[in-house]
């Protein structure tokens, strides 16, 4: 701890501006992610506001397993494809990745469209696993 302390003292410009990366990565998330929920959060979402599932993984694991209904569009083709969901405007959208860190640049596209109520699945796909929540298997 002491090498830390004495490293930072002789060296305050490269700590400051390491600081100031931290900051600005952190920043940078949270301007890109967008209001999480747990899965039990979701299922309620889709049991009591018949929220859309968007499940933006590849069609391969789409798949291997997912949420009853779910509609797949990949996100390499969300922005092409969003004119899909126009009838689901005024629904709950919960969007759905692997592991829950590429929804929240999904859920910015949406919100872009119109979308209003635009959540993503905290966790992914893994933590419904994880859960032990049903997953449809083609």
């Amino acid at each position: 701890m002491e090498q830390f302390v004495e490293f930072i003292g002789n060296h305050l410009v490269l700590s400051g501006l390491w600081l100031a990366l931290v900051v600005i990565i952190f920043a940078q998330q949270r301007a890109r992610s967008s209001k999480s929920v747990g899965p039990q959060q979701a299922v309620m979402m889709i049991n009591r506001n018949d929220a859309v599932v968007l499940d933006i993984r590849d069609k391969k694991e789409f798949d291997a397993g997912h949420i009853v209904d779910a509609i797949n569009i990949p996100v390499s083709k969300l922005g092409q494809r969003v004119t899909e969901l126009d009838r689901h405007k005024q629904k709950p959208v919960v969007v759905v990745c692997k592991m829950g860190q590429h929804s929240g640049d999904a859920c910015k596209t949406l919100q872009e469209a119109g979308f209003e109520q635009v959540v993503r699945l905290g966790g992914g796909i893994a933590e419904w696993r994880a859960q032990s929540l049903p997953l449809v298997q083609k």
